[in-house]
Parts: C-alpha cells; sequence; structure tokens
C-alpha cells in the first residue's frame, strides 16, 4: 500500500520553494506514495500542474497570520487522510503543518528549510526553536541552510541536506537570425552583450548592485546591455533607479515571464548578486543551459560555482568586483565557453530532478521505517 504524504506549502504561487515543492509532488514514485497538497492561503500556478498529474490539491484559505479558522481546516484535513509523513515547506506551513500535525499523533513530520532566513523576527525564530520537539527531520536545500538551523539549535540527528533538482535540456544551437529575433522583440540592439537576471525582485537579490555595474561597465564596454525578468516589491524602485542613472536604453524590465527558456538560449552571461539565497533555482537553470555564470560568493551559490571552473565569483556587495567578472565574460569569449560546459557539466552530475526525488523518498522510506 503507498505511504501517504500531506505536503503542506503557503500558496502555489510560481516562485523557488513552490517549483521545487511541485517537481517533488509530481515525480514521487505513484506505486510507493500517494499525495495529497494543502495550501494554507491560496493555490495559483502549480495548482494546474498538479492536478493535471492526479494529485488532489486542497486550499485552506488562510486570511491572517494567526488563523484559528484555517489552522483548524488543517487539522481536518490531516485526521481525514491520517497520513504517514507530514511534509511542510517555508515558515507559515512549517509552524501550522507541525502544531497541526498533534492531530495524527503516528504521523512523522519533515519540514524544509528553503534559505538562511536571517529575516526572521524574534518571534518566528522563537517558534522555530519551540516546534524542534515535534520535527523529526529538517532538511535544507544547501549546506549554509542546514548550518544556519544547526546555530538555531537543531540537533544533527535530525538534520539533512537535499539540494534543488532540475531539469537538464537539450541544447540546440542558437542561430544568428534567431537570436536577432530575440533581440529586436526585446528592444535589445543585435550586438549588444546581454548579461541576463530571472527571478524576484526582492531587496536580498541587490539588483543595484547589478545595475550599477552595468552602468559602469558600458562607459568602456558600450555592448554592455542588461535583462531582468521578474518582478517584485522591489521593481518600482529599481526601475527609478535605471531612469535616474540615464540607464533606461540599455537595462530593460521585462516583468514576470512564464517561459524561460529563450531567455537562457539568447543571453549571453547569467548574474546572481543576491546578499543571502538558499539555492538558486534560476542559477541553477542557466548553468544547465550552459549559460556562463557570475555570482555572489555567499556560500549557497558557492556550492553551485566552482570559481573560475563552473562560474565567476565576486564578493557580495561589491559592484566593481561584479563589473569586473562582466568585463572578463566579455573580453574572454573561450572563458565563457569553457565555464558554460562546465556548468551543465556539475549541474548533471549532481542537481537532476531524479537525483533530488531519490533523496525525498529515501528520507520517507527512513522515517515510517522507523514507524513501522
Amino acid at each position: 500500500m503507498p505511504q501517504r504524504i500531506a505536503l503542506i506549502i503557503p500558496t502555489l504561487d510560481q516562485s523557488g520553494a513552490e517549483k521545487q515543492f511541485t517537481l517533488l509532488a509530481t515525480h514521487l514514485s505513484k506505486a510507493d506514495f500517494s499525495c495529497r497538497v494543502l495550501a494554507l492561503t491560496r493555490g495559483g500556478p502549480y495548482e494546474k500542474i498538479l492536478q493535471e498529474h492526479g494529485i488532489e490539491v486542497r486550499v485552506l484559505n488562510k486570511r491572517w497570520k494567526f488563523d484559528p479558522w484555517a489552522y483548524s481546516r488543517l487539522r481536518r484535513e490531516l485526521i481525514e487522510f491520517d497520513p504517514d509523513i507530514v511534509h511542510t515547506w517555508l515558515f507559515a506551513a512549517n509552524t501550522y503543518g507541525r502544531l497541526a500535525a498533534r492531530a495524527v499523533p503516528r504521523a512523522k513530520v519533515v519540514v524544509s528549510e528553503r534559505c538562511v532566513d536571517s529575516w526572521k523576527a524574534g518571534w518566528q525564530t522563537f517558534l522555530d526553536q519551540r516546534l524542534i520537539a515535534r520535527t523529526d527531520q529538517l532538511i535544507g536545500n544547501s549546506r549554509s541552510v542546514v548550518a544556519f538551523y544547526r546555530q538555531l539549535g537543531i540537533p544533527e540527528s535530525k538534520l539533512g541536506c537535499i539540494p534543488n533538482g532540475i531539469e537538464l535540456p537539450v541544447i540546440e544551437p542558437v542561430s544568428l537570425a534567431s537570436k536577432e529575433t530575440w533581440r529586436s522583440a526585446q528592444g535589445i540592439p543585435k550586438e549588444s552583450f546581454v548579461v541576463g537576471y530571472v527571478g524576484r525582485l526582492a531587496p536580498q537579490k541587490a539588483i543595484q548592485d547589478l545595475i550599477w555595474a552595468i552602468e559602469t561597465l558600458r562607459q568602456i564596454r558600450p555592448q554592455s546591455h542588461l535583462y531582468i525578468a521578474g518582478d517584485g516589491p522591489e521593481r518600482g524602485r529599481l526601475e527609478r533607479l535605471v531612469h535616474a542613472v540615464h540607464a533606461d536604453a540599455h537595462v530593460h524590465f521585462a516583468g514576470h515571464v512564464n517561459k524561460t527558456v529563450e531567455i537562457y538560449r539568447h543571453i549571453d552571461a547569467f548574474c546572481l548578486p543576491s546578499r543571502f539565497e538558499g539555492m538558486s533555482n534560476s542559477l541553477l537553470e542557466a548553468m544547465a543551459w550552459g549559460v556562463p555564470c557570475l555570482a555572489s560568493a555567499i556560500p549557497a551559490n558557492a556550492e553551485l560555482i566552482e570559481n573560475a571552473r563552473s562560474g565567476l565569483l565576486f564578493n557580495a556587495g561589491d559592484a566593481v568586483g561584479l563589473m569586473q567578472g562582466l568585463r572578463r565574460f566579455i573580453d574572454e569569449p573561450e572563458l565563457r565557453h569553457q565555464l558554460g560546459q562546465q556548468a551543465r557539466q556539475r549541474v548533471s552530475s549532481e542537481f537532476t530532478i531524479p537525483q533530488m526525488v531519490d533523496r525525498w523518498e529515501s528520507v520517507y522510506r527512513s522515517l515510517t521505517a522507523v514507524n513501522g
């Protein structure tokens, strides 16, 4: 009989954690595992994907940070489903899920942490620590995330690391005509060197550093252009910054892009200047496409990129170092090619979807074996 897995997450919005959540749910062995997805607040783009794979999705319509009615609905869902594993993702679900799991005493509780959550307020950290006793396993998606929660007092026996997984795309040569057509559609001159960023526009992503680097770089390499795909709370401020420094002609805001394939196929380099991360899906995707990558040397990025082998690293917050890395990409095409090839090889050897799913299935099996 398949083991029952209750997967709990705040929303099914189109973001990094939700993507990995959906990849796991849709790739688990149907012979061995039966899933039900519980979204605390709302559904979203990934809801349809889950349903197309035959996975039941229940949306609990949580309205406030502390919503007793949503908690009660979650508790009833768990009693009715009677899971072997309660697997929670992100802070709200990690809190509600661990509390509600008391209604199913035999269920094992697995917590997914996706980032070095230095943003957490004192009350959030307090809850994390108080709920350690209700946690059977806490799994980070990078060693740096695991280290962060180790410092909060999570016992070593409860900690584990499962990196993100990504599909390795089939790469076909991009014709000059295709490249020029894509650039024309984005308002980018055909002879430009295009640096791409894909992701949420949030303060920790430090996109202003990338804008300043491009603004500086174009003084000596005028072909430099920046293509930003994504949306978020920082977008308005970043657009005003670009306008203030008269960079509108070479910094391009695309907004949210559903299909990022064409971006990775047509940009010349990818940059991730974040101040903190868990494990970046967009960086993994760029590497999988063989795009040369430049990223801040925070621990999570350094777990993906071996400096000067599968990409380049610079010190977070160092806009000059960022600019110098981009200049190397422009001036050294052979280096770009080598780094892109090595990046793709690194992803194919360590960060595929089957590897990620196998690791999660092993966690589930080990916990239920103990339970049995």
